[in-house]
Order: structure tokens, then sequence, then C-alpha cells
């Protein structure tokens, strides 16, 4: 799969990212989601994720349990935990997303439910 270019916006059915900067170590991105969307339910084989949330108001789901997020917010995200995000506000929900792993691209993404018909794409 190609790499996303950083500083260009890539649209999803929920919102988008960018990528604000990728090395062999780590990954960062701004997400966005939209009003009344949300993200996949989903884990990641290779990484672990930090969201820090600068605008909007969320729901996360995480191991199970809900919480809401608003700005000034983190949340850790281990390698394996199912996780999702839902914008529950009216104005775009947007975090910063650090990966930490041995591999950053979106293919590592095993959907285990999704609004948008993407589940399931297990991929390395």
């Amino acid at each position: 799969m190609a790499e996303d270019p950083a500083g260009q916006f890539v649209a999803c059915p929920w919102g988008g990212y960018t990528v604000l900067q990728s090395t062999e170590a780590f990954k960062v991105k701004t997400i966005e989601v939209a009003p009344g969307h949300r993200l996949s339910y989903q884990r990641h084989r290779q990484r672990s994720e930090r969201w820090i949330i600068v605008e909007g108001t969320g729901l996360v789901t995480l191991a199970g349990g809900t919480s809401k997020v608003t700005p000034g917010d983190s949340v850790e995200i281990a390698v394996g935990s199912l996780h999702r995000i839902a914008n529950s506000g009216d104005v775009p929900l947007v975090f910063v997303e650090v990966q930490q792993g041995s591999y950053f691209g979106e293919d590592d993404i095993e959907r285990i439910e999704d609004d948008y018909s993407r589940a399931q794409e297990i991929v390395k």
C-alpha cells in the first residue's frame, strides 16, 4: 500500500486525516471526525496509539468501556486493544494521533464493526 503523503488531507467516509510526520519509529497524524460519525471498532497488531483531543467532543470505546473526551484529554491504546471514537458533538472532533510500533500502514487495521461496510479487512 502506498504511503499517504505528509501534509495532504486524506478523505474518509467519517471525515479524514493528515499525516504530519512519518519515521521508522513513529507516525503523527491529525484526525477529523465529522459530527454524527465514528471510526471502525478496530485493533492494530503492530502499533500502539495515543490520542490527544484538541477540538470537539467524543465518545471513546476502549476495552469494552465507553468514556467522554473533550479538548485536553488523552487516550492510550495498547497494541491489540479494541477501540473506536465517535463524534458526539455538532462540530468536527479533531485529535492528534501518535503511533508507535513496528509498522504504521493503514492495512494494519482489523475492523470488527464498521458503519461503512469495510469490515473485515485483516492484513499482515
